[in-house]
């Protein structure tokens, strides 16, 4: 019989719902319970996909194809459970699927409201494709008394009715304030966020308190009176130095006992924090580092390559080394300055991204890892750079480009009109730009004798994919013959998936996006053997 943990936030966005949800739920797990995590997003579109950087961050792809929120990254790292398209919605994606049935008559002629239909879809998700799951985490985007997430809290409240309080537990998440002036800790503005959800009919049942500083007692004593709730379920989560402190931490604030205590269950066993220990002091503590430039658009945005940062940090910790990151913005990287703004870099990686800004700053960087023989890393879009790069100063091809940026091009790089998945033929359109792209977990053959075939210690992977473009594959023979093999194909061959050069130390590139797949406990082999590599330079 499932358990409900609804984790809501307050006073300010960004405060850590995501990161507090994984980490409860490692903790429950490693105590040895099954637990399901789902993020229910306020905003109107129907999924991040078509979402600028800027306004959304990183787009997570999960195995079964569904772009959703980062949270759901952090949820996979911490919780080593593999997300669905089942465990995230949003505004848009509701009311997309009401106003669907009301265009079909399936609500006979009723008027469509709020409350019951929207809140009625919503604890559908809630409760929906759940199995033997012990606790079902659901994680509300946004801050109480947004008028966006107003559906879901009054959702949540119904739910909580439905299926009892000894089913279904609330936890809010606020910040308190540290004013360095007057050396002060502030409560009241938890104080007024869980006013404002009580006002809404939820009254929590844990407050977690965001704060620079440990709350001394007095100040736990007060937020425990004015919010009607329990001293010992008064959480302080202060700032840590890495995210990979955040199970220890809630372990230490005892957040899974008193989670376990609410709803009467003994644990089974104790909570396991030797890893989360190990990883930490590797991160914090090794003394040997190595240099890593990650060269495209958005780089120096915090969230637009949040897997991106964490599996090349998990790379480190496979290595035991320190991964600092130079972070170059490609649009304004020139030929002429790449030797001095590379010279120290023992790695260069190139990700994912869409659109011609920036790739000529990309292709220099890229020849100058070729030629120099230093680690390359080139990811979805950043393998189309490689090929690219390749085909103008190796097979001498000077209009190589892609039909995405340059239709006069001569096209190495093509729009993938269709291509097969379960034995059924998907046609792409350029009608759309939402759903049209090859989604999620697809299968391919690594060539005997390779350097990827070693890495992975596998003749087949199942890597996550995001991508509209591919390479012409009919000029295979061409690039093998001056060095590049293809050394990934899709099971029917019609796909590339991985290049490499035959003679560089360390130069892939891969059509799929390994760091979805990547985890701190199980770091991707492509990201351990790359900083190997460049450990090694």
């Amino acid at each position: 019989m499932a358990r409900y943990i609804f984790v809501t936030g307050g006073v300010v966005s960004s405060l850590g719902k995501g990161l507090s949800s994984a980490s409860l739920a490692y903790l429950l797990k490693s105590q040895g319970y099954k637990v399901r995590l789902r993020k229910m997003d306020p905003y109107l579109n129907v999924d991040p996909g078509t979402m600028s950087p800027f306004q959304h961050g990183e787009v997570f792809v999960t195995d079964d194809g569904a772009e959703t929120d980062l949270d759901l990254g952090h949820y996979e790292r911490f919780s080593n459970i593999s997300a669905k398209k089942t465990d995230n919605i949003t505004t848009g994606k509701i009311y997309s699927d009401i106003i669907k049935k009301e265009r079909k008559g399936k609500y006979l002629g009723k008027t469509v409201q709020v409350i019951p239909h929207v809140t009625d879809r919503i604890k559908e998700f809630i409760k929906g494709d759940i199995t033997n799951e012990d606790f079902v985490i659901c994680e509300i985007g946004g801050t109480v008394g947004d008028i966006e997430s107003l559906p879901f809290v009054e959702a949540i409240r119904q739910f909580s009715n439905d299926v009892g309080k000894n089913r279904s537990l609330f936890i809010h998440l606020t910040l308190v304030p540290f004013l360095k002036s007057s050396d002060e800790i502030k409560t009241k503005p938890t104080q007024h966020s869980v006013k404002d959800l009580r006002s809404l009919g939820i009254q929590p049942d844990i407050v977690i308190c965001r704060s620079q500083k440990s709350i001394p007692i007095d100040q736990r004593k007060k937020i425990s009176l004015f919010c009607n709730v329990s001293i010992d379920n008064v959480i302080e989560t202060v700032d840590v130095r890495t995210i990979y402190e955040a199970p220890i931490s809630f372990h230490k604030e005892k957040l899974n006992k008193q989670v376990l205590k609410y709803f009467n269950i003994k644990p089974k066993k104790s909570a396991n924090l030797i890893p989360w220990k190990k990883i930490t002091n590797t991160v914090l503590n090794s003394k040997k580092e190595v240099n890593i430039a990650i060269i495209g658009k958005y780089v120096n945005l915090k969230d637009a390559y949040k897997s991106l940062d964490e599996a090349l940090i998990h790379g480190g910790i496979s290595n035991k080394v320190k991964v600092n990151l130079l972070r170059l913005e490609s649009d304004n990287l020139k030929s002429k300055d790449v030797k001095k703004l590379l010279k120290n870099v023992t790695g260069i990686l190139i990700p994912g991204g869409f659109g011609k800004r920036g790739t000529e700053g990309k292709i220099a960087a890229i020849n100058y890892a070729r030629v120099n023989k230093i680690p390359f890393f080139g990811i979805c879009f950043g393998m189309q750079m490689a090929i690219i790069e390749f085909a103008r100063n190796k097979l001498n091809i000077k209009k190589a480009g892609s039909t995405e940026l340059d239709k006069k091009c001569f096209p190495v790089i093509g729009l993938m009109n269709e291509w097969n998945k379960d034995g059924k033929i998907i046609k792409g359109t350029n009608k759309e730009l939402g759903g049209t792209m090859r989604l999620g977990l697809y299968k391919a053959k690594l060539r005997h004798n390779s350097l990827v075939r070693k890495i992975y210690k596998s003749n087949n992977i199942n890597e996550r994919h995001r991508h509209r473009y591919e390479v012409n594959r009919h000029l295979q023979s061409k690039f093998e013959d001056k060095g590049m093999i293809f050394s990934g194909m899709s099971p029917n061959n019609d796909l590339p998936e991985i290049i490499e050069l035959k003679s560089h130390p360390w130069f892939i590139g891969v059509q799929f996006h390994p760091e979805f797949k990547s985890r701190p406990l199980n770091p991707h082999p492509l990201f351990s053997s790359f900083i190997k590599a460049a450990k090694s330079k």
